[in-house]
């Protein structure tokens, strides 16, 4: 939806709390979070798989079902940084190519959700220590923290702009519908 709109009715009356924003929109928003979920959960590990394959890896074990927490194990891996990396950089560009191939609302608000959480997963990561979590791995293969930083401070940049402009868009077309009606009925 154009961001015309905005100074069209003005924002204030857009976003007014004053009615609550129908069903619908809740729960399109929410068929969108657990799409975007799924999508960058399976994009991410088989980034990791496909890495892993590339440079010659054993996979040991991969579990890709997102309503647990998807990890995947090789062992040995000759080339962990290759292993280790595809998955957060798949989880990220693939979601944005099919993105820019179906052009549809719900395909940017998936791509923006995949750039966003694939960057915050890195940087909490880095902030929590876990052991078992890609920030510490990358880091353990050899990865310069400076990466990881680049990476977070570039997925994140790119996220969370997109992904706000696609919740407030679906957030604020219900409600442009709701003015229009109501300006036609005036």
């Amino acid at each position: 939806m154009p961001f015309e709109e905005w100074s069209r009715y003005g924002a204030s009356r857009l976003l007014s709390t004053a009615q609550e924003f129908p069903l619908s929109v809740g729960l399109r928003l929410s068929l969108w979070l657990v799409v975007s979920w799924c999508v960058m959960v399976t994009t991410h590990e088989c980034g990791h798989l496909i890495g892993g394959w590339l440079s010659g890896a054993t996979l040991l074990h991969a579990e890709l079902r997102p309503w647990r927490l998807p990890h995947t194990h090789f062992g040995p891996d000759p080339h962990p940084l290759v292993t280790l990396w595809a998955g957060p950089l798949l989880g990220a560009l693939v979601p944005a190519g099919l993105s820019r191939v179906i052009q549809r609302e719900w395909a940017s608000f998936i791509e923006g959700f995949c750039w966003l959480a694939n960057g915050a997963y890195l940087a909490t990561g880095w902030w929590a220590g876990d052991r078992f979590l890609d920030t510490q791995r990358i880091l353990d293969a050899g990865a310069s923290p400076s990466s990881i930083t680049v990476y977070c401070v570039v997925t994140i940049g790119v996220g969370y702009p997109l992904f706000r402009k696609q919740c407030l868009a679906a957030l604020v077309q219900e409600r442009v519908s709701e003015l229009d009606a109501a300006t036609k009925s005036d």
